[in-house]
């Protein structure tokens, strides 16, 4: 039977509904709360310029407020610091470890954030592929958004690029993924490089195509790559030609590509380019953005392209809540960098960018990071409004050591030229701040923070060579050198390996595909151990710590996620690191401990009590020893939303409750002081 409203009846239950609707959800009150994350700003450096009088804005919100050095998370990785923020939990409640996670079964690593699923039913005629069924695109983190629950409450929330949030969850206003999003090849960025000089192209790279083209008739051609082409078999790269015609006698050229003329000098950036990859004729194009820059003319033809970005006005990933927020974004603001970490530091380690250059890339998308805030903010009315700048993070790993006479690869020149570019990077938020401060009014909030602070990064410790040598890893073969990856690894004989940055796993029987070591007390034996002589471990250098304090994961984290954590976190001291080659599952001969001769130079993947990130507000810091994790209750606190009990957090607004220490140990007081964050 059939239900039948009449025109009489129904204003009535429209009008109720919507009475109904409003008692459900908070009423509008003006009320704001605005965070300004800027990803790796320091507190040694903040502090050294607002006593030079050199961000006064930043002195001024201290003035008002407060400014402290809040705990970041353990490791202080970002994509984990970033997640204690947004979940107001820690790792054990959210799932992220560390940038790199590995699968028990077959020990091989995997990317931490987010994993691709393809479509689960396909037809396959001939040598193509048709999809049944949508693939899908999974958020590895766990544990609730805390603009979650503000959405709920019907709190209005901007959220730009906030980390570890890729694909955004379904909440908010408006929210476009930060960290963790993937280029249109789907990596965290291959950019492209084409010269006709080949001493540019290293023996060892990564992170790039590099293309050594010839000049033919005046003119250079070449293809730009972009994503697999997943309707064929055997999924061939799709791509895009282009000619670059030289100018015989000018530092010039025009670029042509799918009906399009661009005219560059040496030296110069264009504007952002759309590129269309067709994968079928019956097949919608996919579409990508990218960037050139003319590094040179003459005598050699030397062009880098950007990554190919996910198109912003047209993504075939799920990079915006709602769909058409990043749209609506570009098509007002202008293009912008999709792409979860922009600054392109391959292109700088590769040399396919000078140190100026990269100086140059990294100021440009600070400016353009500067033109999407101006256009969001001067809309923003009420609720929660989240900004993150990521230039300084990026900037820091590459630039410190230009600012420290200390480091392996310190460059005298490149300072007297460029200068402490770290900082001038700093200054130009202190703008931002301004405008932001001009805004306040008495139902607004003001929150500055950053995930974590920076050390540098003078020498790397090779973790996996070291339990090779003291017993705990066996390869196979006698082999003193060799990689996880590659099969190597006797794991009849291993009981302990590092994977990732700070991760240090034992090959435990039942979780691990070929673990030895028996749950219980023998693992916890086992860890104590390890704990044990990795703290005593000395630079036979100087003589120096090298870990300053290794972590079993059961003395630091709780939550429903704590049987996925590494045994043990390892906290390296002021200087030092994992290397690279360690953090991937490798075994090296040689020196345990070596220099880092990388312009990857500063870093925080250490000891969380030396990297503490910065906190300013423009009402009092109350809370002792704040963490990460009291921030999102905090937020939630000041629109009067009611703190999940999932989250370990406390107001930051007000004092801790007094069962519960909220401070440092008298040690780790002594020990931040030592190094002046304090």
């Amino acid at each position: 039977m059939k239900t039948v409203i009449s025109r009489i009846r129904y204003p009535f239950i429209f009008l109720t509904a919507l009475l109904l609707l409003a008692c459900s959800r908070s009423e509008k009150t003006g009320k704001k709360v605005i965070v300004l994350a800027i990803d790796g700003m320091d507190p040694r450096i903040v502090q050294s310029m607002m006593d030079r009088g050199e961000l006064p804005h930043f002195k001024k919100l201290a003035e008002m407020g407060g400014f402290k050095n809040p705990w970041s998370s353990i490791p202080p990785q970002s994509p984990v610091a970033w997640a204690n923020f947004i979940t107001g939990q820690n790792p054990g409640g959210h799932a992220i470890f560390d940038f790199i996670h590995r699968d028990p079964a077959n020990y091989m690593p995997f990317l931490s954030l987010t994993e691709t699923i393809p479509p689960k039913t396909v037809l396959k005629p001939g040598s193509y592929v048709f999809p049944v069924s949508g693939g899908q695109v999974v958020l590895l983190r766990e544990g609730r958004a805390f603009w979650e629950y503000l959405d709920e409450a019907g709190i209005p929330a901007t959220i730009f690029k906030i980390p570890s949030n890729y694909p955004p969850v379904e909440a908010g206003q408006g929210s476009v993924s930060g960290m963790g999003t993937p280029d249109l090849q789907g990596s965290y960025g291959i950019y492209q490089y084409f010269t006709t000089d080949r001493a540019d192209i290293p023996d060892d790279y990564s992170g790039a195509r590099l293309t050594l083209v010839d000049v033919i008739d005046g003119a250079v051609r070449d293809v730009i790559e972009g994503p697999p082409n997943s309707y064929r078999e055997e999924a061939p790269t799709l791509a895009v030609p282009f000619t670059a015609w030289i100018d015989p006698e000018e530092p010039v050229i025009r670029l042509d590509l799918q009906g399009e003329e661009i005219i560059l000098k040496e030296g110069e950036w264009s504007d952002w380019v759309v590129l269309s990859f067709k994968p079928l004729p019956v097949i919608p194009a996919m579409t990508g953005i990218v960037r050139f820059y003319v590094r040179q003319v003459h005598p050699y033809f030397k062009l880098y392209v950007t990554p190919v970005n996910i198109n912003p006005k047209d993504p075939i990933l799920p990079i915006d809540y709602p769909a058409g927020y990043a749209k609506e974004i570009a098509e007002e603001a202008g293009f912008f960098y999709t792409q979860g970490m922009p600054e392109d530091t391959k292109a700088l380690t590769n040399g396919s960018l000078s140190t100026r250059e990269f100086y140059g890339l990294s100021r440009m998308i600070l400016q353009e990071r500067n033109r999407i805030f101006h256009h969001l903010f001067d809309r923003f009315e009420e609720g929660l409004f989240f900004y993150y700048y990521c230039s300084i993070d990026q900037g820091t790993h590459i630039f410190w050591h230009l600012r420290d006479e200390n480091h392996p690869v310190y460059d005298a020149a490149a300072r007297a030229e460029l200068g402490d570019v770290v900082e001038e990077l700093y200054a130009e938020m202190d703008p931002i701040v301004a405008k932001i401060l001009d805004r306040l009014d008495d139902q607004t909030t003001f929150i500055i923070m950053s995930d974590h602070g920076f050390s540098p990064l003078y020498r790397n410790f090779q973790l996996n060579s070291w339990l090779e040598r003291n017993g705990y890893l066996t390869m196979k073969y006698g082999k003193k050198s060799g990689s996880l990856l590659a099969g190597d690894v006797d794991w009849s004989k291993t009981r302990a390996y590092a994977l990732g940055l700070n991760a240090l796993y034992v090959n435990l029987r039942g979780r691990e595909g070929q673990g030895i070591v028996n749950p219980g007390s023998e693992r916890d034996r086992l860890v104590e151990e390890l704990v044990e002589k990795l703290q005593a471990v000395r630079d036979p250098k100087n003589d120096s710590p090298v870990i300053k304090r290794a972590h079993i994961r059961e003395d630091i984290y709780d939550g429903d996620f704590l049987n996925r954590a590494p045994d043990i976190l390892v906290g390296y001291d002021w200087g030092y690191r994992t290397g690279w080659e360690s953090a991937l599952g490798d075994v090296v001969a040689g020196e345990l401990i070596t220099d880092c001769e990388d312009k990857w130079s500063g870093d925080h993947c250490g000891a969380t009590e030396i990297v503490p990130g910065i906190l300013f507000a423009n009402k009092p810091l109350l809370l002792e020893g704040p963490h990460l994790y009291d921030l999102s209750p905090s937020i939630l606190a000041e629109f009067g939303v009611p703190i999940p009990e999932q989250m370990i957090g406390h107001n930051i607004f007000a004092p801790a409750p007094p069962e519960e220490k909220r401070v440092p140990t008298e040690e780790e007081i002594r020990q931040i002081r030592a190094l002046d964050y304090i």
